[in-house]
């Protein structure tokens, strides 16, 4: 049932599997084990619901069965913007478990429906060809690869293949609450169009990837401190995908507004806090500071022509900018 490709991706490597105790990563765990892939699983606890605690002794009873370790975490409490918060809290714990123990591949049980939703909600913001293609079975992070082995299965399938193995599992009763936004749009669209045109989906995703592929080139992005820049593909749509990218692991989002002037300016400061500066054949991305300069190190800039936005940040790291001259010149 897994994609080929993330297995040979996975084989022979240190992987950790995203665990909630829910359908989707359960699933997956007995996939896993089906295919003699070794790995160890990590679970937060955010405290939100009470069968929470069952969820994690559920994971630490099945690492104990199948000698496998168990990472837990049990988040702070969370008073606002659930979701986006959880995300940070969940992937700030998993990259801390790769760098501690040197994991090579995050799995993450994402299948056919969350792709799907994701699609069609960034269609209805307005979204470009290379946005709604999403989520990867294979994504290159700094120090891992992201792995999603089940994007091109239905839940329904899951829930098939649980049923037929006799196999454990939780059901978070919040995924049945209408008023997060994501549940409604699930039950009221996704659900009712998977259930009908399942397999054309599932070959338009085929042909998605494909595309993809021509749309976004694979780019080495290169990180010197705080400042990420990676060398323009020569297409500003793409750029401004790699962009997205890029600042989602800095924990902001680009606004579609945001997105429609990086089409047209060279230089935007996004969230007051991030500059993006096209210059010359690269694309860079740092925090946006102020700072007062010498006139020596303006004319060093007015030389470089390095983005006047650029300038302060790089006045305050010399060693950063040092660098930046190197690309420049």
């Amino acid at each position: 049932m897994l994609e080929h490709t993330c297995l040979d991706q996975l084989r022979g490597k240190k992987n950790l599997l995203a665990f909630s105790g829910g359908v989707d990563s359960s699933a997956l765990f007995f996939l896993l084990l089906g295919e003699e892939i070794e790995f160890d699983i990590a679970i937060v606890n955010y405290k939100q619901r009470a069968q929470s605690e069952q969820e994690v002794s559920y994971a630490k009873d099945l690492a104990f069965n199948h000698n496998l370790l168990c990472h837990t975490f049990i988040s702070p409490t969370i008073k606002s913007n659930f979701e986006a918060k959880a995300r940070e809290i969940r992937y700030d714990f998993f990259d801390t478990l790769i760098k501690k123990y040197s994991y090579e591949n995050l799995l993450t049980a994402h299948h056919l429906g969350d792709r799907f939703e994701w699609m069609l909600m960034q269609f209805c913001r307005g979204a470009g060809c290379a946005e709604m293609a999403g989520m990867q079975k294979l994504q290159k992070r700094d120090s891992y690869t992201l792995v999603r082995p089940l994007l091109h299965l239905d839940k329904s399938e899951l829930y098939n293949y649980l049923k037929k193995n006799n196999i454990k599992y939780f059901e978070d009763a919040t995924n049945e609450d209408e008023e997060i936004k994501r549940n409604s749009f699930r039950h009221r669209h996704t659900n009712i169009l998977l259930d009908e045109y399942l397999s054309g989906i599932k070959k338009s995703f085929e042909y998605l990837d494909g595309d993809r592929e021509i749309l976004v080139p694979e780019v080495e992005i290169e990180h010197i401190e705080e400042l990420s820049y990676f060398k323009s593909t020569k297409n500003t749509r793409s750029d401004i995908f790699i962009v997205d990218k890029i600042l989602k692991k800095k924990s902001y989002m680009l606004s579609s507004s945001e997105r429609e002037l990086l089409l047209t300016e060279s230089s935007l400061v996004v969230g007051r806090e991030f500059l993006v500066s096209f210059s010359n054949e690269f694309v860079f991305i740092l925090p946006y500071l102020d700072a007062t300069m010498t006139k020596e190190f303006k004319e060093e800039c007015r030389i470089l022509r390095v983005d006047p936005k650029m300038r302060p940040y790089l006045y305050k790291n010399r060693e950063t900018f040092t660098k930046v001259k190197e690309l420049l010149l």
